[in-house]
């Protein structure tokens, strides 16, 4: 008689839905929003210094927009900001976003072991 053995097939396992990582398009135009609020301005206001549509800029704080490299220049100057201090805050930013998403994976994973 021949002896049968029966073959494991492993169950897919369902990995924990995660958030998806912020996109720099986001972080950037909330930074521009949270400066302009800073300085307590009106988007038309900043808008017009920096010479953009007060769409446009609303577009760019809403993270709708790509902007240019000459269009975040334009109005990190008309909200008197370098560059590097707001490219420095957006990674910033965003590390602190990834560093909790990464705290919130490694909480689901224990609590699924547990």
């Amino acid at each position: 008689m021949q002896e049968r053995t029966a073959e494991i097939i492993p169950l897919p396992t369902k990995r924990p839905a995660r958030a998806p990582e912020p996109l720099w398009r986001d972080v950037l135009g909330e930074q521009l929003r949270r400066k302009r609020h800073d300085r307590g301005e009106r988007l038309a206001d900043t808008a017009e210094r920096a010479g953009v549509s007060p769409q446009y800029l609303s577009e760019m704080e809403r993270g709708l927009k790509e902007p240019s490299s000459e269009m975040i220049a334009a109005v990190a100057g008309a909200l008197e900001v370098t560059l590097v201090d707001l490219t420095a805050a957006v990674v910033d930013e965003l590390r602190e976003r990834t560093a909790e998403r990464a705290a919130v994976g490694n909480q689901v994973g224990l609590s699924l072991v547990a």
